[in-house]
C-alpha cells in the first residue's frame, strides 16, 4: 500500500518527499521487493537525486531482469548521471521485453534523439546535475 500510494505521488509529480518516506518504509518491509526498488530509485530521479538512484535501479533490474519498466527507469538514471552508452543499452533491453506500445515510442524516442531532447519535446525540465551528482 505504501509503494503504491508513493508510486503514485512520483507519476504525478506532487508530494515527491512523502513518497519518499514511504516507499522507504515499503523497502524497508520487503527489501527483496523489484517493483518497490524500482519506486525507490524512480523518486530520487524524480528528485533529481541521480547518483543516488543508481543503486536502487540496478538492484531493481537484478531482481526484475525482465520487466521493460524497470529496464527503462534504469536507462533514465544511467542518462542523467552521464552512462550514455549503458542507458541506450537498457532502454534497448525494455524493447526486447514488449513494452506497451506507448512505453515502446517512448524509449524508441529516447534512442533516436536522447533523453534530454525527450523530456524537453515533453515540457519537462532539462536534467541538471548541479546539485553535486
Amino acid at each position: 500500500m505504501l509503494n503504491y500510494l508513493g508510486y503514485s505521488y512520483v507519476e504525478m509529480g506532487t508530494n515527491l518527499d512523502e513518497a519518499l518516506s514511504m516507499i522507504e518504509r515499503a523497502v524497508e518491509g520487503r527489501p527483496d521487493d523489484g517493483y518497490i526498488t524500482d519506486s525507490l530509485g524512480w523518486v530520487l530521479y524524480r528528485l533529481g537525486r541521480y547518483q543516488e538512484a543508481v543503486p536502487p535501479m540496478e538492484r531493481a533490474a537484478e531482481l526484475l531482469p525482465i520487466d521493460p519498466i524497470v529496464n527503462d527507469h534504469l536507462g533514465d538514471v544511467l542518462w542523467a548521471v552521464g552512462r550514455r552508452l549503458e542507458a541506450e543499452f537498457q532502454w534497448k533491453r525494455a524493447l526486447s521485453f514488449d513494452p506497451e506500445e506507448t512505453d515502446a515510442q517512448r524509449i524508441r524516442h529516447k534512442l533516436d534523439v536522447g533523453l534530454d531532447k525527450v523530456r524537453e519535446e515533453e515540457g519537462l525540465a532539462p536534467i541538471s546535475v548541479a546539485n553535486g551528482d
